[in-house]
């Protein structure tokens, strides 16, 4: 009797250590190890309302910074994944992916998350990532706009270096087509309905005149301005976007509702008001894509919906977990540094 006690017993362990791991709300596959919301829990249990509390404040001071700040999270992951890497200033062993053509004179809020590392590092010591406090700082300013509320699986670690040519050449440029955009989110594990739904985070923020100039003027190497781009709205960004100068003027990406999260972005699309040629083309270029645009411009919940699960995907990009890189005591360099 006592052996077959301890045989049901053992099968009882073996049965919860395999589901255990599904009960965990939007708990995550990484690299080595689980990303799951509850896993400061314990180790930093204020650590989330901390993020919040500091976002929110620079948010206050500056409505732009919600909209840097979700940036800075597409800018990192699409590079050797959701590592913090973005935020490594230079090194003797590398050099900084913010030097790079995407993020030079254009990324923006590291000194936010620097404020909050030294936040988390006295209440927490070599507890909280990098990494994470994007990922959730990224969520934040999304609701802070006025956007959706997701859990944020954690648990990632922070990188030991930085791939410059990494965040030339895997970061969707302004000017590309429909198909160069898609196969660099299908490169990274993201489809079609991730860049339709996520390329709505241009529903806040800004963008340089050097990022669609070529629209204004010279779109297919004709001298003529892109013809999928409204006359009257190209006209008045031709008076502060000229063909010579002018590259850092900024301009609103939603012209609508520029500092509210919402889906008046797919709206000014079909209106042929997208400020850059990856906005339009997801009208232009794609049937697949031009429908889920017009549903976005009808259905703001299901833009939401679909945000914030595209976000949560775009966050387990190749995470480092376990024992993997390191937990940054300060984000711009690596510990040994």
């Amino acid at each position: 009797m006592g052996d077959l006690k301890s045989y049901l017993i053992i099968i009882v362990f073996v049965i919860l250590a395999t589901i255990a791991p599904i009960c965990f709300s939007h708990k995550i596959q990484g690299g080595g190890g689980y990303l799951y919301p509850q896993f400061y829990d314990h180790s930093c249990p204020h650590a989330q309302d901390i993020v919040k509390s500091i976002v929110a404040n620079a948010v206050a001071k500056d409505p732009r910074m919600a909209a840097s700040l979700v940036r800075l999270l597409f800018h990192d992951c699409f590079v050797q994944g959701c590592d913090a890497s973005l935020l490594l200033d230079n090194s003797g062993a590398f050099l900084s992916e913010k030097r790079s053509n995407p993020n030079r004179n254009s990324v923006r809020g590291f000194e936010v998350l620097d404020e909050i590392k030294f936040a988390l590092e006295e209440a927490c010591p070599l507890t909280v990532s990098c990494a994470d406090i994007l990922a959730i700082a990224a969520r934040d300013s999304t609701v802070l706009a006025g956007g959706p509320y997701w859990e944020v699986p954690l648990g990632r670690r922070d990188s030991l270096g930085a791939s410059l040519s990494g965040s030339n050449n895997n970061i969707p440029a302004p000017n590309f087509t429909f198909p160069q955009i898609l196969g660099k989110f299908n490169a990274v594990g993201l489809d079609l309905v991730d860049l339709v739904a996520l390329s709505g985070a241009h529903t806040i923020g800004d963008s340089r005149c050097t990022s669609f100039k070529q629209r204004l003027y010279n779109q297919n190497g004709n001298g003529k301005p892109d013809p999928t781009l409204n006359q009257a709205y190209a006209s008045e960004l031709r008076t502060r976007c000229p063909s010579s100068g002018g590259d850092n003027n900024l301009f609103l990406l939603d012209i609508s509702t520029p500092f509210t999260f919402d889906n008046s972005y797919y709206r000014n699309i079909l209106a042929y008001n997208g400020l850059l040629n990856s906005d339009e083309v997801l009208l232009t270029q794609n049937h697949a894509s031009m429908q889920l645009v017009k549903q976005y411009a009808e259905n703001n919940e299901l833009f939401f919906k679909h945000f914030a699960k595209s976000m949560i995907k775009m966050g387990n990009i190749s995470p480092l977990t376990g024992n993997q890189g390191e937990i940054r005591k300060v984000c711009r360099r690596v510990n040994h540094y």
